[in-house]
């Protein structure tokens, strides 16, 4: 997948599956799952074991899936997840040298920010999104409300803190997407292989990310 058409997808789907496991098995179990539930994004966390394998794997399976890796702190490993399939990078916080890179690569960047001067520094770097984390701790919806408000240009996708309760409320707030990681992956839904309770999920958040911007269009 090209540059635009990552970018294209995750505005369209509006939903950042995050894995973060401690294994290569469920891993790849969640990220297929994920796929299946009509999510073509997942992001694999760079802390998890096997991540470039992972990553590698899934580009090579699927050519329409938007497969990014998560925790990327440094130019070196951004190099690598790229040369491992990676569609689009992103990290906890603005690390200026990862977005760089991503631009001369012309992979997808979305650095971590919470402040109004890092979301405007990471913006101003070349990023395609920037990602409000951890939102939860901040404010949540709220918080991210007041950003946009003097940066309506900048789009933000909400991560930390986003649940079933919260999810419709980012939206509305003006987020472009969520990231989601253990309330669309729960621990016990990846141990016991529960594809279907995944699914069940996947259609709920995939729902109220529709049904939230429909309701902010009017």
């Amino acid at each position: 997948m090209k540059r635009d058409e990552v970018r294209a997808t995750i505005e369209k789907i509006g939903i950042l599956p995050s894995v973060r496991v401690n294994s290569r098995d469920l891993a790849s179990f969640a990220a297929e799952t994920v796929y299946a539930s009509g999510i073509p994004i997942v992001e694999i966390t760079m802390t998890t074991p096997g991540a470039l394998e992972i990553i590698n794997d899934l580009a090579n399976r699927h050519a329409d899936l938007a497969v990014g890796a998560g925790t990327v702190l440094d130019e070196e490993m951004a190099r690598m997840c790229i040369k491992a399939g990676a569609r689009f990078l992103t990290s906890p916080g603005f690390v200026p040298e990862v977005v760089a890179y991503a631009k001369k690569a012309d992979v997808v960047v979305f650095p971590g920010a919470l402040t109004p001067t890092e979301v405007i520094a990471a913006w101003k770097a070349g990023s395609d999104f920037v990602k409000i984390f951890p939102t939860g701790q901040v404010g949540g919806p709220q918080y991210l409300r007041a950003l946009k408000v003097p940066l309506p240009q900048i789009p933000l996708i909400a991560t930390g803190g986003v649940n079933q309760q919260t999810a419709s409320d980012f939206i509305l707030a003006g987020a472009t997407a969520i990231g989601v990681g253990g309330e669309l992956l729960p621990k016990e839904a990846l141990h016991f292989r529960q594809a279907d309770r995944i699914r069940e999920l996947a259609g709920r958040f995939l729902a109220m990310v529709r049904d939230a911007r429909s309701l902010r269009e009017t």
